[in-house]
């Protein structure tokens, strides 16, 4: 039985040409090697699998290859060469600084450097995951690095760069490898697939090279999961359930639903969803890139930004016709927020839902049930059930009638006594524009604004006035903790019969009572003196307003003048401001 070899390592690039989606990098490597313009040091860095070791490797054969092709490639002939593919050359040296990241591990480097090559020109030296050195291993390196033998090259490589410290960086050629993109890799994957004998459906291959995401090591792995658990066919339908692929076909139907405005449609969805394992938090960020997806397909220009199969592009196309720009563009908006608010959430079930029921508000209005919506028509002709039910669904804001027409019109018995059963608070009835609740004679139309029914049109007195201020407090007093503060403080005085001042404690709450609580308060004392009602003025008391404190010694003096104890406490206890 033969040693099974992963594809990673059996199909891993001998070449630059071989190398998947870096081009750039190898072409300017060549060139290099071409013009012999080659430096002491190197840096590769990138994610995971995109070719970095891969590169440094083939760079170093390609440096002492005797027999340079015109393209800048090794001829994999000559004796260089064939030492290094076989494992046994003495000029390429590999060291992993994961595992020697010690000051004596870069000594040990330093004095082998000094030691020129037997065969060929230079001696290269490989030093994978750099970053992983110790501070002091850095320094003992960085000399060596400076001013190198002219036969020794070195290649660093990372894949996090930002570890390294600037002076290394500054001594090297730096080279970023890329992702490598779908399309790269799906091709990659056919090659493998072709030299061994596996039949894989073109979408199968596609979700492969999503899931190693931007990785040819990764996805190389992967396709070697799927030849195990499905022998030499990899379908789609396979790949989905082996790698926990959420089908893409649902990210089609919550779409279709949200457009329809179908709110049952896609709950049920997002339950299906729920049932067969899938976590919420993925369906939101498959959502997303769905929605993002179809954004990019409107429009011929943005539809190259589109990784997908062509039989998938198409649906994408046929699904973004009927899909309005600003649909997509409110949704995406939603699905972002709805995504990063979803760990902290408590119900994070409610809180997809919540999202889902948004996009199908989006569109249109949504319903409960997939029946088509009744005419308006034939919604207002229906029969009330309830007396009750119909006052509690009829607006604040009604058409208003003077007083002599309240009187000589009358009610029917029902109508009256849904009126009178009605209870608002005075946040739902006053509105910042009183006219709209005046009559001709200067009432107030909803008796549920003062509290007693009809204007009495009471004497004033300033016994029924604190009466009724206090009254009025409390009703406001749940708009806001601010308010009922502002309202506890408030001392007034009346002048006389026809004028009461209130007195507040600064000009913010002055401000505060004056914009949108003092014309509310003419208004429901008008329901209580009627033409008796006095005027009401505010004003802050001058002897707290004359000067802002600032500092923290004016504020000392300020609570000084008035508690004059302060003084001695400081003194005893030996305080400063600070």
């Amino acid at each position: 039985m033969e040693n099974f070899i992963v594809s990673a390592r059996k199909y891993r690039p001998a070449t630059f040409d071989m190398v998947v989606g870096q081009d750039s990098i190898t072409n300017t490597l060549k060139s290099a090697i071409r013009n012999r313009l080659l430096a002491q040091a190197y840096l590769f860095c990138g994610p995971r699998g995109v070719g970095k070791t891969t590169c440094a490797r083939i760079f170093a054969k390609t440096i002492n290859c005797s027999n340079l092709g015109e393209s800048g490639e090794a001829c994999d002939k000559c004796e260089s060469c064939i030492s290094f593919n076989t494992l046994r050359s003495f000029n390429i040296h590999e060291l992993d600084a994961a595992s020697n990241n010690k000051v004596d591990d870069i000594r040990l480097l330093t004095d082998q450097v000094r030691i020129p090559p037997q065969v060929g020109r230079y001696s290269i030296y490989i030093i994978d995951e750099v970053h992983m050195l110790s501070s002091s291993a850095f320094n003992a390196f960085l000399k060596t690095l400076e001013e190198p033998p002219s036969h020794a090259i070195f290649i660093l490589a990372t894949t996090e760069k930002h570890k390294i410290i600037p002076t290394i960086l500054s001594r090297c050629q730096i080279f970023d490898f890329n992702r490598i993109r779908i399309e790269d890799i799906v091709k990659r994957l056919e090659f493998v697939a072709r030299n061994e004998s596996v039949t894989a459906e073109e979408e199968a291959l596609h979700v492969i090279a999503q899931k190693a995401d931007g990785a040819l090591r990764d996805a190389l792995s992967i396709f070697d999961q799927m030849v195990s658990f499905s022998g030499k066919k990899i379908t789609y339908a396979d790949v989905i359930q082996n790698l926990n692929v959420l089908d893409y076909e649902y990210y089609f139907r919550s779409v279709d639903a949200a457009l329809d405005g179908d709110i049952t449609k896609i709950l049920m969805i997002f339950n299906e969803v729920l049932d067969k394992g899938f976590d919420g938090h993925n369906f939101v960020a498959g959502l997303n890139s769905h929605l993002r997806d179809l954004l990019v397909s409107t429009d011929q220009v943005t539809l190259s930004l589109l990784e997908a199969t062509p039989s998938v592009r198409q649906r994408y196309m046929k699904q973004a016709s009927k899909s309005p720009v600003s649909f997509l563009i409110s949704a995406l908006e939603s699905g972002s927020a709805c995504d990063l608010a979803y760990k902290n959430s408590k119900n994070q079930r409610l809180h997809v839902e919540l999202f889902l029921l948004k996009l199908c508000r989006m569109n249109g209005e949504g319903t409960l049930t997939a029946e088509k919506k009744k005419p308006d028509s034939e919604i207002l002709n229906q029969p009330e059930p309830d007396q009750e039910v119909r006052s509690a669904r009829e607006p604040v804001k009604e058409p208003v009638q003077s007083a002599t027409q309240a009187v000589t019109k009358a009610e029917p018995p029902a109508a009256s006594a849904s009126r009178s059963s009605r209870s608002f608070s005075v946040r739902d009835v006053i509105s910042e524009d009183p006219e709209a609740y005046r009559d001709n004679s200067g009432n107030t139309e909803h008796e549920s604004v003062a509290g007693h029914g009809e204007s009495t049109g009471e004497e004033f007195s300033n016994e029924k006035f604190m009466e009724a201020f206090r009254s009025f407090a409390e009703m406001v007093a749940d708009d806001s903790p601010r308010v009922a503060s502002m309202f506890k403080s408030i001392t007034t005085e009346i002048i006389s019969g026809s004028s009461v001042t209130l007195h507040l404690s600064n000009s913010a709450q002055r401000d505060l009572f004056v914009q949108n609580y003092r014309q509310k308060l003419v208004l429901y004392l008008e329901n209580i003196f009627g033409t008796n009602t006095p005027e009401i003025d505010a004003k802050v008391d001058q002897s707290e307003s004359d000067e802002i404190i600032y500092s923290d010694e004016q504020k000392y003096n300020y609570l000084v003048s008035k508690y004059p104890s302060i003084k001695e406490i400081r003194k005893a206890f030996n305080l400063d401001f600070e």
